[in-house]
C-alpha cells in the first residue's frame, strides 16, 4: 500500500502535525494560496496591434461603440473574472509558487490518498480547493480533514472521520473575492478620473475608513464646552480622612459652568456644617467574561499587552501551528466538554474548590456566529506561558492572556462589599462610594483593568448623623471632551458591533485602511487624512448603498447563508451587480447631470509668486497644498507654481485625557460653519487655516506673524554631492534635508531621531531582472536600511525584496564602491540556501542570512576585518 499525502498551508503547520501521524504519511505545506486572480492584466499584444489597425477604418460611432467594447474586455482581463458571462474566473498559479505546485503534483501521483488539512474557515476550504484543482487526478482520492487545535488527540479524530469538500464554503469566499474585485476594479478608475489618480476603492475598507472619517468630523465640529467640580476634603471623627464630591445644590444636580458658580459653593460651604445623612452597604460581585473570540482577543492584546491587530493574529498563529492553542479565527464562545472537564480539574485542585463553581459556566454566542467551533483557549490547560521555551517571548505572553481568560472565565464570581455616604451640607449635599474585596474569585487569575485613576478604595467607618470637619475644598475647571479617536482595538470592536467583516477580515482591514493612505496611526490613534475625508464624502454620495453600515452588515450575513448552502452565490453576486452597475454608471457623468462631483479646488486671495494669479487649496493623494488657478489654462499659458504647506498641529499624546480638548480649544473656528480648522504653514510669516469640512466649505483664514516649524533645530549639514549646506525644508512628504545649491537637487530624509538619513546613491535600473507581481522591473536603490530592490513604477507597484548575493555577483561592475563587498559574501549557506542581503537595526550594518519558506535558517554572515565570516545558531563559527 503506497503512502498518503498531506497538504497543509504553512511549514510550521506541517511540522506539527507530522509528529503525530505515522510513516504512512508524507506531510507538505503549500505555503498559502497557491493561485488567486491575475495581478495584471492577460490581453494578448498581437490582438491590440491587430485591432489598431482596424479602428482607423472605423466610423466616430464605430469607434465609440468598440472603445465600449474594449474597454470592458480590458477590465474583465485586468479582474481575471467576467460578471457578464456567468462569472467565469481565470485564475492563475501565483508567482513563485511554481516549485510548490509541481512537488505535490509529483507527490500527488505516487500518493494512494491525498489529505487537505487545511484551516477550517472558508479561507482554508477555498486552499483545499485550489489544491484539487490545480493537481487534479480521480476525486475520489482526495479527503477534507479538519481539527479546531493541533493536538495529537484531534489530529488523529480528524484523520479517523475524513469529509469532502464543502462547496457552499468555497462558493462563499469566491463570492467575497469577486466581490471585491468588481468594487476595486471597477470604482478605484472613477476615483482616479474625479478626485486624484492612484486612489483606491473597497466594498469593505471604504466603509472602514468612513467610520474613522465620520468620527473625525464629530471631533472637528465639537465644542468643547467648561464645567467645574468642586470636592471637599473632610475628617471623620476617628480622625481619618475623606473625599467627597458636591452632587446636589437645593435638591438639584450641582453643575457649575464656570469659575463664579463654583466659587459661590465653596463659599458657602467654608461656613456650612458636614453631616452624614445616610450610609449605604451592600453586597455585590463581579462575573467573569467569556473565553476569547477574534476580536475580543485583539481588543485585550491591545489594551493589556500593547500589541497591534496585525502582531496579535501573527502570534496567535503561530501558537496555534505549533499546536499550543485551538484556531484563532472564531466569533464562537463555545467550549467543549473535554476543555471544561479538564479545566474545571485544574481550577479546583490549583486554586480550591471556592473558586469552582457547581456548574460549567456556558457563554452565549451572538447570534450568526459562523465557522465556529470553538472559543480560543489553551490546547491543554495544564501548559503554562513558561512551558512554551519553542515560542518567541511576545507568544508566550499573548497565550498567558489567553490561559488567564480561559481559567477565570470557569471561575466563581468575585465578591465585593460596596458603600455609598451621603452628607448634608447646608443646601448642599456631598457623595463618596467605595468598594472592598471580599473574596477574589476569577481576578485571582485575571486582573480586572481598570479606567484611569479608578481603584477600589475602603471608606472610613461613619454612621448615620456624624459630624464630619472640614479639611480643605477644592474647585476645579473641566471641559467636555469630544468623542475618543479609534485605536486599532476600538475599532475592531465598532467593526464587530456593526457587522462589518468577520474574524478572518478585521486583521487586513485595519491594515489596509492604513497602506491605502486614507488614514494614519499616530501614538496608536486613527486620524483621518484630507484624502480620506474626501474620498468617502464623494462614496458615500455616489455609492449610497456601498458604503451603508447596514448594507454591508447584510452582505456579510448573505455570504454566511451562502455557506450554509440556503443561497445561490451567482444569484447573489447578480443582484449585487445589477444594483452597483446602475450606480456606477450615474457616478460616471458630469457633477451636473447627477455624477460624482470633481475635487475642485478652493480659491484664495494669495498671490501666486510666479504669475500673481490666486492661489487655491488643493488635495492630493500626498497632502494638502496650494496650487496657481494658471493650471487650468492652455498649455502655453499655463502656470504649474505650487507651494507646499506644512501641518501646524502635531498628534495628540496617546496618554494625555485632555490634550484633544485642549487642541480643539486653541484652533480657529471656521466663520462659515463654525467647524475647528486645520492650520498649516505657508512659510515663517504666514499661516493657512482651512476650514475642517474643505472642500465642501470653502472657508479659510490667512494669519500673519512670525511662525517656526517643528521639528529638528540642529546646525546645517553639509552636501555630500556637492559641498554647499544643506537645510531643513518640508515637502507633502515631511520634513526633509535639501541642498542649498540651486543647480544640486540633493536631498536627504529627515529620521525620526531628529538625525538625517545616510547619504543614498543614484539608483541602479536592472531592466533583466523582472518583477514577481507586475510586468515591472527591479530598481537597485540605497535607502536609509541599506540596499534593496524595489519595482521601476514605484508607486503603482509597491513591490520590494533583499537582493540575492548571486544578483549582486552578476551586477557587480554596476555596484557603488561602498557597497561592492557585498558581492564577495557567500552566494549560499551549507545546506545550498541562497543567501540575500540583510540590514541590522541595531549595528546599522549589512550583512546576509538565508531563509527557507520565509524564515530564517539561523546561518548568517557579517563582514569583519576586511572578511566574510559566517556562523549558524546549530554549528561554530567558520570563516567563509
Amino acid at each position: 500500500m503506497g503512502k498518503s499525502l498531506v497538504i497543509v498551508e504553512s511549514p510550521a503547520k506541517a511540522k506539527t502535525i507530522n509528529k503525530y501521524l505515522g510513516k504512512e504519511f508524507i506531510v507538505k505545506s503549500s505555503v498559502g494560496h497557491i493561485r488567486d486572480l491575475p495581478t495584471s492584466s492577460t490581453s494578448e499584444g498581437n490582438e491590440k496591434v491587430k485591432s489598431a489597425a482596424e479602428v482607423k477604418k472605423m466610423s466616430p460611432e464605430e469607434k465609440a461603440q468598440y472603445k465600449k467594447v474594449k474597454d470592458q474586455q480590458a477590465l474583465v482581463s485586468r479582474m481575471g473574472v467576467n460578471p457578464e458571462k456567468g462569472w467565469a474566473a481565470k485564475y492563475q498559479i501565483l508567482p513563485g509558487k511554481e516549485k510548490v505546485v509541481k512537488e505535490l503534483q509529483a507527490l500527488a501521483d505516487s500518493a494512494d490518498q491525498i489529505y487537505l488539512a487545511t484551516d477550517l474557515d472558508r479561507e482554508g476550504e477555498a486552499i483545499a480547493w485550489h489544491l484539487q484543482e490545480v493537481i487534479g487526478g480521480d476525486p475520489s482520492r482526495y479527503q477534507r480533514v479538519v481539527f479546531n487545535e493541533i493536538t495529537k488527540s484531534a489530529i488523529q479524530d480528524a484523520f479517523s472521520k475524513p469529509s469532502t469538500l464543502d462547496t457552499n464554503m468555497v462558493n462563499a469566499q469566491q463570492a467575497r473575492r469577486f466581490l471585491d474585485r468588481v468594487v476595486g476594479f471597477m470604482v478605484s478608475p472613477l476615483l482616479w478620473k474625479k478626485v486624484a489618480r492612484g486612489l483606491s476603492a473597497g466594498r469593505v475598507q471604504s466603509v472602514a475608513v468612513r467610520l474613522v472619517v465620520e468620527r473625525e468630523s464629530e471631533i472637528k465640529a465639537f465644542v468643547p464646552e467648561e464645567f467645574w467640580d468642586v470636592h471637599a476634603q473632610l475628617t471623620t471623627p476617628a480622625e481619618e480622612s475623606l473625599r467627597m464630591e458636591v452632587v446636589k445644590h437645593l435638591d438639584s444636580a450641582f453643575e457649575p459652568i464656570n469659575e463664579q458658580q463654583a466659587l459661590a459653593a465653596v463659599q458657602a460651604l467654608s461656613s456650612a456644617s458636614f453631616k452624614v445623612i445616610s450610609r449605604e452597604d451592600k453586597a455585590t460581585q463581579s462575573k467573569p467574561s467569556a473565553p476569547f473570540i477574534t476580536s475580543t482577543l485583539q481588543q485585550a492584546a491591545s489594551t493589556r499587552l500593547g500589541f497591534g491587530v496585525k502582531k496579535t493574529m501573527m502570534m496567535a498563529q503561530r501558537l496555534y501551528e505549533a499546536g499550543h492553542i485551538t484556531y484563532m479565527r472564531t466569533d464562537s464562545t463555545n467550549l467543549s466538554q473535554e476543555a471544561l472537564e479538564s479545566v474545571r480539574d485544574m481550577i479546583g485542585k490549583a486554586f480550591g474548590a471556592k473558586y469552582l463553581p457547581a456548574e460549567p459556566i456556558r457563554y452565549g454566542s451572538k447570534e450568526g456566529a459562523q465557522e465556529a467551533h470553538e472559543a480560543i483557549r489553551p490546547s491543554n490547560v495544564h501548559v503554562e506561558a513558561t512551558d512554551l521555551t519553542d515560542m518567541e517571548r511576545d507568544a508566550q505572553r499573548l497565550y498567558e492572556l489567553i490561559w488567564r481568560q480561559f481559567v477565570s472565565c470557569q471561575m466563581t464570581p468575585a465578591q465585593y462589599d460596596a458603600t455609598k455616604l451621603t452628607v448634608k451640607a447646608g443646601d448642599y449635599e456631598l457623595k463618596a462610594t467605595g468598594r472592598t474585596l471580599r473574596f477574589d474569585g476569577w481576578t485571582r487569575v485575571q486582573t480586572v483593568l481598570k479606567k484611569k485613576n479608578e481603584e477600589d478604595n475602603t471608606l472610613p467607618f461613619v454612621s448615620q448623623g456624624d459630624v464630619l470637619a472640614l479639611k480643605e475644598l477644592q474647585p476645579k475647571q473641566h471641559f467636555t471632551k469630544p468623542p475618543a479617536r479609534y485605536s486599532e482595538a476600538s475599532l475592531v470592536k465598532e467593526l464587530e458591533k456593526r457587522g462589518i467583516g468577520r474574524p478572518s477580515t478585521y486583521a487586513t482591514i485595519i491594515s489596509t485602511i492604513q497602506d491605502r493612505g486614507y488614514v494614519k496611526v499616530e501614538n496608536r490613534r486613527f486620524y483621518a487624512e484630507k484624502m480620506g475625508e474626501i474620498v468617502s464624502e464623494r462614496l458615500v454620495s455616489s455609492f449610497a448603498d456601498l458604503m451603508s453600515y447596514d448594507f454591508t452588515a447584510s452582505m456579510e450575513q448573505t455570504l454566511d447563508d451562502v455557506a450554509r448552502g440556503e443561497l445561490d452565490w451567482k444569484k447573489v453576486l447578480d443582484g449585487f451587480y445589477a444594483d452597483f452597475t446602475k450606480q456606477l454608471e450615474k457616478a460616471e457623468r458630469d457633477p451636473e447631470e447627477g455624477g460624482m462631483r470633481l475635487n475642485q479646488m478652493v480659491m484664495t486671495d494669495i498671490k501666486c509668486p510666479t504669475c500673481g494669479r490666486p492661489m487655491g487649496i488643493r488635495t492630493g493623494t500626498t497632502g494638502v497644498f496650494l496650487g496657481c488657478s494658471g493650471y487650468e489654462l492652455p498649455p502655453k499659458e499655463r502656470c504649474k507654481t505650487t507651494m507646499n504647506l506644512t501641518p501646524g498641529v502635531e498628534a495628540i499624546s496617546e496618554n494625555s485625557e485632555d490634550a484633544e480638548t485642549d487642541a480643539l480649544r486653541a484652533k480657529h473656528r471656521c466663520g462659515i460653519c463654525g467647524t475647528a480648522m486645520d492650520s498649516y504653514l505657508i512659510d515663517e510669516k504666514r499661516k493657512l487655516h482651512v476650514c475642517g469640512n474643505n472642500p465642501i466649505c470653502e472657508g479659510y483664514e490667512v494669519e500673519e506673524g512670525q511662525f517656526k516649524i517643528k521639528g529638528y533645530e540642529g546646525p546645517l549639514i553639509e552636501c555630500d554631492r556637492c559641498g554647499h549646506d544643506m537645510e531643513l525644508k518640508n515637502g507633502r512628504f515631511g520634513k526633509y534635508f535639501g541642498c542649498t545649491n540651486e543647480e544640486c537637487k540633493n536631498t536627504r530624509k529627515l529620521l525620526k531621531n531628529g538625525e538625517a538619513a545616510p547619504p543614498k546613491e543614484d539608483p541602479i535600473y536592472l531592466p533583466e531582472l523582472k518583477c514577481s507581481k507586475s510586468d515591472a522591473h527591479f530598481v537597485l536603490r540605497d535607502g536609509a536600511a541599506g540596499i534593496f530592490l524595489a519595482a521601476s513604477t514605484f508607486p503603482k507597484s509597491r513591490e520590494t525584496r533583499a537582493p540575492l548575493v548571486e544578483e549582486l555577483v552578476k551586477y557587480r561592475e554596476l555596484l557603488w564602491p561602498k557597497y561592492q563587498y557585498l558581492a564577495d559574501a557567500p552566494i549560499c549557506d551549507d545546506e545550498g540556501n541562497k543567501a540575500a542581503v540583510k540590514f541590522s537595526r541595531k549595528t546599522k550594518e549589512q550583512y546576509v542570512a538565508t531563509e527557507v519558506d520565509g524564515k530564517a535558517t539561523g546561518w548568517s554572515a557579517h563582514y569583519i576585518n576586511g572578511k566574510w565570516v559566517s556562523e549558524s545558531t546549530a554549528k561554530k563559527s567558520k570563516k567563509a
